[in-house]
């Protein structure tokens, strides 16, 4: 008999959430087969069985958060008339555990034809709605959150209806911690301006073009492409940009990064933008393109809002977003007109950044983003 430990999921990871479990005592297992879907800093991750053999404990149900390093599954060797379950595989035991993988969709281990990422599957079951009835609108007939959220609407008001707190979980902890973490350590100091917009191509991408206006100001004043070390002993100025792209969801906030974005052309920038949303959605986006970006932009005009005080993360030191852009009655030129008006928030971390900083920062993206082009 040996103990299967939670293996070490990442830099600066140190616990993961059960999501699903693809087996169950007693089941016969090879190595590699994926054992469960645990969840750590909003992505979805297969674990797989490090050796072959025989499951004889499960240390979690699912819901339960588990350390790095704790008891994940014992397994034992196989006895008796017993069956594999899953991949079929190699059934030589392995001398260590592989490393954890991003969630498949669908889990090749799964022993259903419906198409689902580990968190939906997990939604389904804690909502009580049985899968294979879900119509699924994703693509290659993927079932998606908002596809069993819609099942699950009928019996809301009676099965699912409850009064007082129920434990935050998956996205939602995840979430909770990264903002405590941030109110906890970040001297905020937000910028406030508006951007006259009237004078853009009908049809202009305005995300695009807020990324673009960010990459000038980057340049302008790279102060605010930065991390600040642990207790502001240090601070990390970067010579690129990775840029955290806020995307909002039902299960909370997401922060996928784009790479290197300030080489990429603009059709390039979108054609990854929305290759990361599609992966935000349908929860099989890949741990590290969650991690790692030197700042932020947050359109939340898209929803509804003018100025917002925005929240920076650490170690990060600055997040752009940009609120609803409304015709608004503005002189040019000694003339009353009807312009376009964009507003802009910069928050920063006054640790890190001083206030000439973040002005010569919003001053440039302000001139990129009035040009015609």
């Amino acid at each position: 008999m040996r103990t299967f430990s939670l293996p070490d999921l990442g830099e600066g990871l140190d616990k993961a959430e059960i999501v699903t479990w693809y087996v169950a005592v007693g089941d016969v297992v090879v190595a590699d087969q994926p054992l469960v879907a645990v969840e750590t800093d909003k992505a979805v991750m297969e674990i797989p069985a490090p050796w072959s053999g025989q499951v004889a404990k499960l240390y979690g149900e699912v819901g339960a958060i588990i350390d790095t390093g704790s008891p994940l599954v014992d397994i034992g060797e196989a006895s008796g008339e017993t069956t594999f379950t899953g991949i079929v595989g190699s059934q030589d035991d392995a001398p260590a555990a592989p490393a954890p993988t991003p969630a498949r969709k669908p889990p090749p281990g799964d022993r259903t034809i419906v198409q689902a990422s580990p968190a939906v599957r997990a939604l389904a079951k804690r909502l009580g709605v049985e899968l294979a009835g879900v119509v699924a609108t994703g693509p290659g007939s993927l079932v998606t959150a908002r596809d069993v959220e819609r099942a699950a609407k009928p019996h809301a008001a009676g099965d699912h209806a409850h009064s007082g707190y129920e434990p935050l979980r998956g996205f939602r902890r995840s979430m909770a911690e990264h903002m405590t973490r941030s109110g906890a350590e970040v001297v905020s100091a937000t910028l406030m301006d508006e951007v006259d917009v009237e004078a853009w191509v009908p049809g202009t991408d305005a995300t695009v073009r807020l990324i673009r206006a960010l990459i000038v100001a980057c340049k302008a004043e790279p102060a605010l492409n930065a991390w600040l070390q642990a207790g502001a002993e240090g601070r990390r100025v970067h010579d690129h940009v990775d840029l955290g792209i806020a995307v909002d969801t039902h299960d909370g906030l997401f922060v996928p990064v784009i790479r290197r974005v300030d080489q990429l052309e603009g059709s390039a920038v979108r054609a990854r933008m929305d290759e990361l949303i599609a992966q935000v959605k349908d929860r099989s986006i890949a741990p590290e393109d969650l991690r790692g970006a030197t700042i932020t932009l947050s359109n939340f005009g898209s929803l509804g809002g003018t100025h917002a005080m925005l929240v920076v993360v650490p170690p990060q030191v600055a997040i752009l977003g940009a609120g609803r852009a409304k015709p608004r009655v503005v002189a040019v030129d000694g003339e009353i007109v009807i312009h376009r008006i964009l507003p802009l928030s910069l928050t920063v971390d006054h640790r890190a950044v001083v206030g000439g900083e973040a002005a010569r920062f919003m001053a440039a993206a302000v001139a990129d983003l009035e040009l015609a082009e």
